[in-house]
């Protein structure tokens, strides 16, 4: 296992127009690389980052009691009689099931600590609360020479701050090398391979999920460890999913749009955009809504307004594809509900990571650590390449 800790030396980008320059914050990237079987690698990320996921289980602990004024104790007692993703995941993932068990082996803490902190949406789910969630994900399919981009604003709370993480998977016989974005103790939230397969998320909060369902960072870490495009697609298309979920998939030059709820997966495929997508937290093409759905406008407010922003730049005549989409998540043109959002401690939510993964023959991810306004997007390619 190798091991490096980056530190970000974060340089603001100047005469970038619609984003609030401010300062550079520094903040620290642990990047790991984890190999062998599924409890393996989970091993080598709780040891590794033993102190990490420690800190992260009683952060997680502290905003769950002030976000529902309960003790986390019986929070989870009463998540955990709602969750029933076991069986799933051991049908679908079962390596990334024993890697979950082996974090809490390695990190000295409890399966169940570890667990929640894999289920990420689903807890969100459980508590049906929709307002700390703001991603903003752009997908770019390949045209006049440029290759495909996926990119998003991966938007967390502000709990996550500090523990921001870069998995790397060498390639191990068909599975490609991976590289994943996540926090300390989790399997991974966003990533790509050397095959040029990149995945970003966004959270759908209004339409329905299943308490027996394939868990959103498993369905993310099993799309990346993919390389047949078919495959890819039936995948995403056949497994039942357990929270309401935005993937937005590029696979080499192509970039595919799904919302997948419990009962429904819907393809969407924008019009007028060169297929060009700009996605927030709203479903666009899935029916398979919550009841509550309709009577939500605030949150619909918020969502809809980071997608006009984006929408606007994307569709404007001086955007020109990858190279323009660091000014889209940098951008803070609605105030109120900015593209990219700091970390105000308060609201509840930030821009934990920014992520552009450009696809191709020669796929790379760039990563800012926090807020894109606030640091620089570093670069990370692939060791190795595929026969």
């Amino acid at each position: 296992m190798r091991t490096t800790s980056l530190v970000a030396l974060l340089i603001c980008v100047l005469g970038c127009p619609g984003y609030s320059q401010n300062q550079p914050v520094t903040r620290e990237l642990k990047v790991i690389t984890l190999s062998g079987s599924g409890y393996e690698r989970g091993l080598q990320h709780g040891r590794e980052l033993k102190s990490e996921v420690a800190k992260i289980v009683e952060s997680w602990k502290a905003n769950a009691r002030q976000a529902t004024g309960k003790d986390p104790g019986k929070i989870l007692e009463g998540f955990f009689e709602y969750a029933r993703f076991t069986d799933a995941i051991r049908k679908w993932t079962p390596d990334l099931y024993d890697e979950v068990k082996g974090i809490a082996d390695g990190s000295g803490q409890s399966f169940e600590d570890i667990f929640v902190l894999n289920l990420l949406d689903e807890f969100w789910v459980y508590l049906d609360n929709p307002e700390n969630h703001h991603c903003s994900g752009v997908g770019v399919p390949s045209s006049k020479g440029q290759p495909a981009y996926v990119a998003q604003n991966m938007d967390l709370e502000t709990c996550t701050d500090g523990f921001q993480v870069l998995i790397r998977i060498p390639r191990d016989g068909d599975k490609p090398e991976q590289l994943v974005l996540t926090h300390a103790g989790l399997i991974g939230l966003n990533g790509m391979n050397q095959s040029g397969v990149g995945v970003c998320v966004n959270t759908l909060m209004q339409l329905k999920a299943s308490s027996a369902g394939l868990p959103v960072a498993f369905v993310v870490r099993s799309l990346i460890g993919r390389t047949d495009k078919a495959e890819i697609l039936r995948f995403i298309k056949e497994v039942e999913h357990a929270s309401g979920q935005n993937y937005l998939i590029g696979i080499n030059d192509d970039v595919y749009d799904f919302e997948a709820s419990a009962n429904k997966v819907a393809q969407f495929k924008p019009k007028g955009t060169s297929g060009t997508v700009f996605r927030t937290n709203h479903a666009l093409v899935n029916d398979d809504l919550k009841p509550w759905y309709p009577d939500l406008v605030l949150y619909s407010e918020n969502s809809i307004a980071r997608m006009k922003a984006v929408q606007s730049r994307v569709t404007a005549d001086h955007f020109q594809g990858g190279p323009s989409l660091g000014d889209v998540l940098r951008s803070q043109d609605d105030l109120v509900h900015p593209v990219c959002r700091p970390n105000e401690k308060e609201n509840g939510a930030f821009t934990f990571a920014s992520v552009i993964m450009t696809l191709g023959d020669q796929p790379f991810l760039q990563l800012t650590v926090g807020p894109p306004n606030e640091s620089e997007y570093r670069a990370f390619d692939f060791t190795g390449a595929l026969d």
